[in-house]
């Protein structure tokens, strides 16, 4: 499958390569298509890891994962452009974390909007799908680092985007257990989880950690 990459921190470094490995060609997109980080990027992987812009890992990508830090999401899906998105699963990885006020973060949206949401409304002919946004991103493509039945969530107005994020979460990723909690408005609940697992990071000094549903019955 072809699968476009918008961002190139760690997150976008991570999954991108997971799905090389996985045998899937992947564009990363950075603002620049001399972007230094997307040139290593598909330097290090081989011939099935490219560079470019954000339209043209848009425009590349069967499935466009979005991996920018949230500040910045809206911006750079504009550069990639509504026509290259039209139609596409996208999968929101980001979070709407503004770091201005020194760490811990803060979240720029919360309560009666969310990030996910204002994507899904920029680009209303794009398949938004919420997802990977709970957990450390060596945790997002290997669910086995962590031991025992834990979860994923994905939201999304599509049922069939989110069946097929969550076959590609299920075949890919390893991940066992993905809870569909309905619409893109319930990105809400797994953005707003940020500020928990934040601190949750800092009490057990490790991101890798995840959570588990527990429930009688």
């Amino acid at each position: 499958m072809k699968i476009g990459i918008l961002g190139t921190g760690m997150v976008g470094n991570t999954i991108g390569g997971k799905l090389v490995a996985l045998g899937h060609d992947v564009t990363m997109g950075a603002r620049a298509a001399t972007n230094e980080k997307a040139a290593a990027f598909a330097q290090s992987h081989g011939p099935r890891a490219r560079a470019g812009s954000f339209a043209d890992a848009a425009a590349f990508g069967e499935i466009v994962f979005v991996c920018t830090a949230g500040a910045g999401t809206l911006e750079a899906l504009h550069a990639a452009g509504a026509a290259n998105l039209a139609g596409k699963v996208v999968i929101d990885v980001t979070n709407p974390l503004d770091f201005s006020k020194g760490f811990p973060p803060r979240l720029s949206i919360c309560n009666d909007d969310s990030l996910g949401e204002q994507i899904q409304r920029a680009f209303p002919s794009a398949r938004v799908v919420k997802s990977l946004n709970t957990v450390t991103c060596s945790v997002m493509v290997d669910a086995a680092r962590l031991p025992g039945e834990h979860v994923m969530f994905v939201a999304g107005n599509d049922a069939a985007a989110k069946a097929e994020v969550t076959a590609l979460l299920r075949d890919g990723f390893g991940w066992r257990t993905v809870i569909d909690l309905g619409d893109i408005g319930q990105a809400r609940g797994t953005e707003m989880y940020l500020p928990l697992w934040v601190r949750l990071y800092g009490a057990l000094g490790t991101a890798e950690f995840n959570l588990a549903i527990v429930r009688a019955g």
